[in-house]
């Protein structure tokens, strides 16, 4: 278990505090990435490739894309192999494979991953923030959309860092009494939402278009 976070600003400070928020989903290290339109956090619990080549934020060799990751992907040997004659590694980690499948294949990465995850990647040069989640939901993965702000994380604890309203979000509660949960996308909070299992979002020029991408 990892935990990952960022907004759509530079402010290394809050990511900070994000990642401390969240730091129990990974204990053995922490990161951060800050440009002018991006924040990138990420708390480490090491299990593939225990090196310090495989900290995150990882960046590519060419420095287009930036990736924080929450997961374990299965099939990162096999994919491997099929980019390895293209792309140099530096670790051994599948969060380096999730990030040269995004640089090869773009969203049809999502049709070759075998595993458990959510992640997002930033786009340096389109300026454009990606984020998915796995078909069974079985990372979480929460985010924040109102006020020109974007804002996502592992956990709403993070996320309420942030000098957002804290508002309930009654159709949540009414759901809640009646199912005893509440379904996604909703939360409990207002304008905190879940990405649901099996979708991937892009954040770009202020706007967010959520897909699915696999269903059973």
């Amino acid at each position: 278990m990892c935990g990952i976070n960022g907004f759509n600003w530079q402010d290394e400070n809050l990511i900070k505090k994000m990642n401390t928020k969240i730091a129990h989903r990974g204990p053995d290290d922490a990161g951060a990435f800050v440009a002018p339109k991006i924040s990138l956090g990420h708390q480490r619990l090491s299990i593939i490739d225990l090196s310090p080549r495989a900290h995150q934020p990882m960046t590519s060799r060419d420095g287009r894309y930036v990736i924080v990751y929450n997961g374990e992907l299965y099939n990162f040997k096999e994919l491997k192999k099929d980019l390895e004659n293209k792309y140099q590694f530096n670790s051994d980690s599948d969060t380096e494979i999730i990030l040269y499948s995004y640089a090869e294949w773009g969203l049809e990465c999502l049709q070759k991953f075998n595993g458990i995850f959510a992640f997002a990647i930033w786009d340096n040069q389109k300026e454009e923030l990606f984020l998915a989640r796995d078909r069974a939901g079985v990372k979480p993965l929460y985010y924040y959309f109102a006020d020109g702000k974007f804002i996502f994380s592992s956990e709403i604890k993070a996320i309420l860092e942030h000098n957002i309203p804290r508002k309930i979000d009654e159709v949540a509660r009414e759901l809640y009494f009646r199912v005893l949960y509440v379904p996604g996308p909703l939360t409990m909070f207002k304008n905190i939402k879940k990405l649901e299992p099996a979708h991937y979002l892009k954040y770009a020029n202020n706007e967010i278009k959520i897909t699915r991408y696999w269903q059973v």
